[in-house]
């Protein structure tokens, strides 16, 4: 499998870590759209949202009960805002379930462009 993010996530692709365990990796995007930009991937592969189903979706939701830790760790006292993109037309632009963690400004209210 030629996965970017199953690649960082193995260690073959150096990375800015912000969290790791044995199950997920949050890393520091190299891109960012906002002062503080994280991505968290479970190091298992999944391609999208999509490819989540009964025997994968722990996965989801052990991320989910980290997130508060990992934006907390980044300093974000005011809030921040979880986006995953699914598919091209979302945006997805790397195949593997990942979620941005967002934040360090004052975000508009309005979802896209």
């Amino acid at each position: 499998m030629d996965c970017l993010f199953c690649k960082i996530a193995a260690g073959e692709i150096p990375s800015r870590k912000a969290y790791e365990d044995d199950k997920i990796l949050a890393f520091w995007d190299i891109a960012p759209q906002a002062p503080v930009h994280i991505l968290v991937i479970p190091k298992t592969h999944i391609e999208s949202m999509n490819g989540v189903n009964a025997e994968n979706s722990k996965i989801v939701a052990y991320i989910f009960e980290k997130i508060p830790q990992i934006a907390a760790d980044a300093g974000l006292k005011n809030g921040y805002r979880v986006i995953s993109n699914c598919g091209k037309d979302a945006g997805q632009t790397v195949p593997h379930l990942h979620f941005h963690i967002l934040g360090g400004v004052t975000m508009d209210a309005g979802m896209i462009k």
